[in-house]
């Protein structure tokens, strides 16, 4: 078997200088070379007659050559050799730049095969700098499918298909199958040399699909196998073991029953609370879904058994929220909550911290300050929440559950996730999803319209607010920006809006606002000192205001189906009916498809399924793929049907053999170590 291991300075055509451009490419092993896959494809296998060659396609032909090559000298140093070529339908001419070795490299009769850029000029034919090869034997660069990879300016495509030619070579012992031979069977895939040699250099359209088809699922099940094996090592972790809780005289205390689904996501949690074992879960709903009630429960069953719990927000805003609604929720309990946040006074600080060495607190609640220095939390924590995971960092997370000791975790998110991504995205959790809206949430009616509607737009906000309500205006920048276009800037459009209805108060809200400002900005609003609030996406988690019922998007098309969901989700929170206006005056069928969505349905999970298909997964990761290693050739927005495949053949795997002790599983359990050893520092 290849040695995959060695270093590709050691691989013929390489060395030491360019084994260091490729090391800027993430390849210095041959594995790592075996596995750079092409990008994209250029189909040269199909010869095209000349007389059918259309202006400015890139095409293949093969061809004799009938006139003798001409050599001129042009001005600067320059050269040019030209002659004629033809098959049995026309003649072509030409042209060569700066070769001079091809007036004696090429002779009238040659039978070559030309693959370049034809143009077309009546019925003459002409093809400039074209790549060609002896049409007598197999061509390397024509003829054939041939592979584009990624390169950086020191590595030409041609140099990048010699070394992994050269690699593959090393390979001729066979590439050895992670895959387990059942699992490649009941999905018809080939076999892993196959694919790894018809990736870079398909024999037919048809081996490089198969090719892909595997290399995608392996890609995909090897994933789900870490993921796996990352939560049952979780899993046996030791933690502090809840009694038996009678949730009910909490839900008695409410002044609201909670629905069906929440009751389901408590069980599911004290359940994983109760094993013994820490709890890694994740709370997925839908804005207004009622994730805060969920850990509201938590924190009271925590409680009853003299532990306490911390809950972390990525925004002091944020924090202030959560703080202000489950102290409501926990006060008639006889719960003490804290709220921690950086811009604490000293003296603040130091009574919280006082607070929490007594046990004076059943919940604290803050930023990024609960990790500061002097903050010790002992170890009657049992619970760690977390709110909007996706912006806190992974090493973020490790150290308030180091600081607490081995507490169980919750993870909440109000950003709706295909589940099939969820299990990538937080493959160490179980999850728990809140399918079912409270009673009295409010269905958002959404319209699409462009700038035709503006004065409309603006009669309805006037009116909205003549009825007592207030209005959300969302823009995508802060200030004018010339060089992006007619895009509308927050400080231009509340510009706009006092002019337009001087009678009404219109706030300013963005990210360069100071914090002190912001905070008096948005309580002005929450006490309905001001009738607009317009703001850039800064407004998109974390503020409640009942009073709002429609909110304003300019610009929508610059903004992702998952982003403008969150927006929208800042209305409707009241008794009032509300709306969501989205402005766009882009016409082009991509826009338009995806603002239908949005005025189709207030389905959070449709619409991330939506925006997973049309936009890939970017909105649902962070950095570097939220820690996930780099996929080579998956792509988790496209490939969701082999992902459930995969993921589906390694739950029964991993089922079947845990710790991957059978031979059969040897080689699997090696490439996920290796997997871990390389993401070490970022796997969730």
């Amino acid at each position: 078997m290849p040695d995959l291991s060695r270093n590709i300075r050691y691989i013929k055509g390489i060395g030491e200088k360019r084994a260091r451009a490729f090391e800027k490419l993430g390849v210095r092993t041959l594995g790592d070379l075996i596995s750079f896959y092409p990008r994209r494809y250029e189909d040269r296998s199909r010869v095209k007659e000349i007389n059918s060659l259309e202006d400015g396609e890139y095409a293949c032909i093969d061809v004799y050559v009938t006139s003798s090559p001409v050599l001129a000298r042009l001005s600067g140093g320059k050269s040019m050799v030209r002659f004629s070529a033809s098959d049995d339908t026309a003649r072509i001419d030409i042209t060569y730049f700066n070769q001079v070795y091809l007036k004696t490299g090429i002779h009238v009769g040659d039978h070559l095969r030309f693959y370049g850029k034809a143009e077309v000029l009546g019925r003459k034919r002409f093809m400039t700098n074209p790549l060609y090869e002896n049409a007598e034997k197999e061509g390397v660069y024509t003829g054939r499918i041939i592979p584009v990879y990624r390169r950086n300016a020191q590595l030409s495509q041609k140099q990048i298909m010699n070394a992994v030619e050269n690699g593959l070579k090393l390979c001729d012992d066979g590439i050895e199958d992670f895959l387990p031979e059942d699992v490649s069977a009941r999905n018809n895939l080939t076999d892993e040399d196959f694919a790894v040699r018809n990736i870079h250099f398909p024999e037919s359209t048809a081996a490089l699909s198969s090719a892909k088809e595997k290399l995608v699922f392996d890609e995909l099940f090897l994933l789900a196998c870490a993921l796996k094996k990352m939560r049952s090592d979780n899993t046996k972790i030791s933690g502090i073991r809840l009694g038996e809780t009678d949730l009910e005289d909490f839900y008695k205390g409410l002044p609201f029953s909670p629905t069906n689904a929440q009751k389901r996501a408590v069980a599911e949690c004290m359940k994983d609370m109760g094993s013994g074992e820490v709890m890694n879960r994740l709370l997925q709903g839908d804005v207004g879904s009622g994730k805060t009630l969920v850990a509201a429960a938590l924190v009271w069953a925590c409680s009853r058994h003299g532990l306490g719990s911390i809950f972390m927000a990525p925004t002091a805003l944020l924090a202030e929220q959560h703080y202000n609604t489950l102290s409501r929720l926990l006060a008639p309990y006889g719960l003490n909550t804290a709220l921690v946040t950086g811009s604490m006074t000293a003296a603040e600080r130091n009574a919280v911290r006082a607070g929490i060495a007594e046990g004076r607190y059943s919940l604290i609640i803050g930023t990024h300050a609960l990790f500061s220095e002097g903050m010790e939390y002992g170890e009657r924590i049992a619970l760690v929440i977390t709110d909007e995971q996706h912006r806190f960092g992974v090493a973020q997370r490790a150290r308030i559950i180091e600081k607490a000791g081995n507490p169980h975790v919750l993870v909440m998110s109000a950003t709706p996730i295909p589940r099939t991504l969820a299990l990538i995205i937080y493959g160490d959790l179980s999850i728990s999803i809140l399918d079912e809206m409270p009673p009295g949430r409010q269905k958002v009616d959404t319209f699409a319209v462009d700038s035709s509607y503006r004065q409309r737009i603006n009669a309805f906000i006037r009116k909205q607010v003549q009825e007592g309500h207030q209005v959300f205006v969302v823009c995508p920048m802060i200030d004018e920006n010339e060089e992006i276009g007619d895009v509308i800037s927050a400080e231009e459009h509340a510009a706009y809006l006092k002019k337009e209805l001087p009678e009404l108060k219109v706030a300013l809200l963005h990210g360069k606002t100071p914090n002190k400002e912001k905070d008096k900005i948005m309580n002005d609003f929450v006490l309905g000192e001001s009738d607009i609030l317009v703001s850039t996406t800064i407004i998109e988690v974390g503020i409640d205001v009942p009073n709002a019922s429609l909110i304003v998007i300019e610009n929508a098309e610059r903004f992702g189906l998952s982003q403008l969901h969150q927006l929208r989700g800042r209305v409707g929170r009241g008794e009032a009916k509300s709306y969501c206006v989205l402005f766009s005056d882009n016409r082009s069928d991509e826009v338009r498809a995806r603002l239908k969505v949005m005025c189709e349905t207030n389905d959070g999970f449709r619409v991330a399924e939506e925006d997973l298909r049309q936009r890939g997964p970017g909105d649902f990761f962070g950095s570097a793929q939220h820690g996930l290693p780099e996929l080579h050739i998956a792509d988790l927005g496209t490939d969701l049907e082999t992902l459930s495949n995969a993921q589906s053949e390694a739950e029964r795997v991993m089922e079947s053999d845990p710790l991957l002790e059978r031979p059969e599983h040897a080689l699997l359990g090696a490439k996920i170590e290796a997997m871990f050893d390389l993401s070490r520092d970022t796997f969730n």
